[in-house]
C-alpha cells in the first residue's frame, strides 16, 4: 500500500482520534475509486490491463483473450472466465500513480463483463466514487450500457466517457456525441478529440492546450505507446486535412458549448469523453490524468438514516461482495469492503453492525487480481479483502467507536429460476455447503420451502449463465456436481406470510423463502400474474427492487 502523505503536526499534540481522523482525511484526498461499465466486448477487462500498465505496476498487458501465446487478463483469474474470455467476477485493483511525493492512489474495481451478472456490478457500484463508461466506437450505446448509466444516475455517480477502440471502423464521432446526449441526457464535453477517422487513429487534439498528441503503436499493443506532443502549426503540415478537421470540429463543439464544466460534471449534468483504443493503450494516460484531476476523491457517505457519516469520524466500512475460490489450496473466503471513514489498522477489532458482535480483522489483504498481500492501513475509499470472513454478508456494515450501518444493497429481480439437485447423494453435506457458499457471495438467489425440502432448492438467477457458473463452482470446488431443472417461473414478487395458504394453491404460481427471510411468489408469466390479483385483489405482490429503483 501507499505511504501516507506527510503534514504538519501542530504544537498541540492532538488525541489518537484526532490523528487519526486528519490522516483519514488527508489520505481520502490523494484517492480516486471508481468502476468501468459497459456493454459486454466493449473491452473493459483491456481497459483495465492498460491503466495499469501506465501505472507500470505491470510490465506487459495480458491483452486480448482467445488469441494464440496471449495471456488472459490480471483482473481475470477463474477458470471460466480464461476459457470463455469474459469477466464474471469483480476484480478489485489498485495501485499508485502520479509523480513522487504527488502520487495518487487508485482503486479500480473491474466488473462483470455479461448482462446475466448485472447484480454483481451493481454491488460494485454501491463501492465507487465515480465511473468510466466505456463505449464502443462501432456500435454506441447499447442496452447493458444504458442499464449499468441509470443505476449511477439514481446513485449519483459522476460518470466519465471513454469511446473507446477508435483503431477500428465505426461511427463518426460528432455522431456519438448526439447518441450520448439524446440517450442519456448528460451533455458530452469532449477533453479530447480524435484525429483520423475510426480505424485511421493517429491521436488526439488536446482541446485544453489545441495541442496534437500522436499515438504510435507497439507491438500488439502489449507495451505503453509512445506518445508525442506536437504543435498545432506542426499537426496541421504533418497531419494535413484530418487535423483541419479535428480542429474545424472542436470549434463547433465550443461554439455550441460543449466544454467541461467541473460542477455540472460532479452534480451529473455533463460527462468528460475521451477517445482512445485500449488494445492499442491509445489515450489511456489521458484517462488516469483526468481521473486524477476531475473524479471526486471520497466523501461522506450516508448511513441508512441518511445522514452523512464523516470522512474523519472513527473507522467504519460495508461489504459489497463475498467472493470464494481464489485460493484452492486453502478454500478461503474473501469479503471485500469499501473503507467510509477513518483509518483501517490489520489487527483491530471491529464491531459488525448486523449482530453487535466484535469481529477480527487480523488477516487483511489488498488484492491484484488473484494476487494479494498483507495490509496493515487503509483509508477512505480503499478496498480491503477481509480472509475467512464467514460470519459477514454483502451489505454488513462494520465500525469502530461510533456505531454506523449504510443502507443494505438491495437483490435484483430475479427472471430464471431452476432446482438444483445433488448427482450423488452420498456428498450431501458438501452440496449442502456448496450451495450456501453460492447464496452468502450472492452468485444466485436461493428460495427454500418445506415442500422441495433442503435437498431440491431453487436457484433463482438474473441470467441463465448464472447457472452456468454454480454448476461449474458445485462441481470442481465443493465436489458435489448438480444437475438443475429449470422451472417455468419468470416472475417474482415479494408476498407477506398471511397470503401463502391462497398463493401456493394457484395454479402457476409458487411461493418459496429466500435466505434473507423474503417470502417471493413465482409466477409462469405476467398473464398468470394479473389472474391472481384480479382473482385476490387484495393480495400482497410487491415488485422486487431493481437497478433502476
Amino acid at each position: 500500500m501507499v505511504g501516507c502523505a506527510t503534514r504538519l503536526v501542530p504544537v498541540t499534540s492532538p488525541g489518537p482520534s484526532a490523528v487519526s481522523g486528519e490522516r483519514a482525511v488527508a489520505e481520502a484526498a490523494r484517492r480516486r475509486t471508481f468502476a468501468v461499465i459497459s456493454h459486454p466486448d466493449a473491452g473493459k477487462s483491456t481497459l483495465t490491463e492498460a491503466l495499469a500498465l501506465h501505472a507500470r505496476v505491470i510490465q506487459e498487458a495480458g491483452a486480448i483473450h482467445g488469441k494464440a501465446g496471449r495471456k488472459s487478463t490480471v483482473s481475470d483469474w477463474m477458470d471460466i472466465e480464461k476459457a470463455r474470455g469474459i469477466s464474471i467476477s469483480s476484480a478489485a485493483l489498485q495501485f499508485g500513480y502520479g509523480p513522487p511525493g504527488r502520487e495518487a492512489v487508485v482503486n479500480l474495481v473491474d466488473t462483470p463483463g455479461h448482462a446475466d451478472f448485472s447484480e454483481d456490478t451493481y454491488r460494485v457500484l454501491a463501492a465507487v466514487d465515480s465511473a468510466v463508461m466505456l463505449v464502443d466506437a462501432a456500435k454506441g450505446l447499447e442496452p447493458q450500457t444504458m442499464k449499468l448509466f441509470d443505476v449511477c444516475r439514481h446513485r449519483g455517480i459522476p460518470v466519465l466517457t471513454v469511446i473507446n477502440k477508435w483503431d477500428r471502423p465505426g461511427l463518426e464521432a460528432l455522431q456519438l456525441m448526439d447518441e450520448i446526449r439524446d440517450r442519456t441526457g448528460l451533455e458530452p464535453t469532449p477533453l479530447t478529440w480524435p484525429v483520423g477517422i475510426a480505424g485511421d487513429f493517429r491521436g488526439v487534439l488536446e482541446r485544453s492546450t489545441g495541442d496534437f498528441i500522436r499515438f504510435t503503436r507497439t507491438a500488439g499493443g502489449a507495451t505503453v505507446a509512445p506518445e508525442e506532443r506536437v504543435s498545432p502549426d506542426r499537426a496541421l503540415a504533418e497531419e494535413g486535412e484530418p487535423w483541419a478537421t479535428a480542429v474545424e470540429e472542436s470549434e463547433l463543439l465550443e461554439a455550441m458549448g460543449q466544454v467541461h464544466d467541473q460542477d455540472a460534471f460532479l452534480q451529473g449534468r455533463t460527462t468528460p469523453v475521451l477517445f482512445g483504443s485500449a488494445v492499442l493503450n491509445f489515450g489511456v494516460r489521458q484517462l488516469l490524468d483526468t481521473l486524477l484531476a476531475l473524479a471526486p476523491p471520497p466523501g461522506p457517505r450516508e448511513d441508512g438514516a441518511g445522514a452523512p457519516r464523516r470522512i474523519d469520524a472513527p473507522f467504519s466500512a460495508f461489504v459489497f461482495k463475498i467472493q470464494a475460490g481464489m485460493d484452492s489450496a486453502h478454500r478461503d473466503r474473501l469479503a471485500y469492503v469499501r473503507v467510509c471513514s477513518g483509518v483501517f489498522e490489520r489487527g483491530t477489532v471491529v464491531t459488525h453492525a448486523a449482530t453487535g458482535k466484535p469481529f477480527a480483522t487480523k488477516y487483511a489483504q489488498q488484492v491484484f487480481g488473484r494476487e494479494r498481500s498483507t495490509v496493515d492501513l487503509a483509508y477512505p475509499g480503499d478496498v480491503v479483502g477481509l480472509v475467512n470472513a464467514t460470519a459477514l454478508r454483502v451489505g454488513d456494515s462494520l465500525y469502530v467507536e461510533e456505531p454506523v450501518a449504510f443502507p443494505p444493497i438491495p437483490s435484483f429481480a430475479p427472471e430464471h429460476f431452476a432446482v438444483a439437485r445433488g448427482k450423488d447423494s452420498g456428498r450431501y453435506k458438501q452440496f449442502r455447503r456448496g450451495i450456501e457458499q453460492l447464496e452468502q457471495e450472492g452468485v444466485v438467489q436461493v428460495l427454500r420451502s418445506d415442500l422441495r425440502g433442503d435437498q431440491a432448492p431453487v436457484l433463482a438467477a438474473v441470467g441463465p449463465m448464472q447457472f452456468e457458473v454454480a454448476e461449474h463452482r458445485m462441481n470442481g470446488e465443493f465436489g458435489a456436481a448438480i444437475t438443475l431443472d429449470r422451472l417455468p417461473y419468470s416472475l417474482a414478487r415479494r408476498t407477506t406470510r398471511e397470503w401463502v395458504k391462497h398463493l401456493d394453491p394457484q395454479s402457476g404460481v409458487e411461493v418459496l423463502e429466500r435466505g434473507d427471510g423474503a417470502l417471493l411468489a413465482l409466477f409462469a408469466d405476467a398473464w398468470r400474474l394479473s389472474r391472481v390479483q384480479r382473482d385476490l385483489p387484495d393480495v400482497v405482490l410487491e415488485p422486487l427492487v431493481a437497478a433502476s429503483s
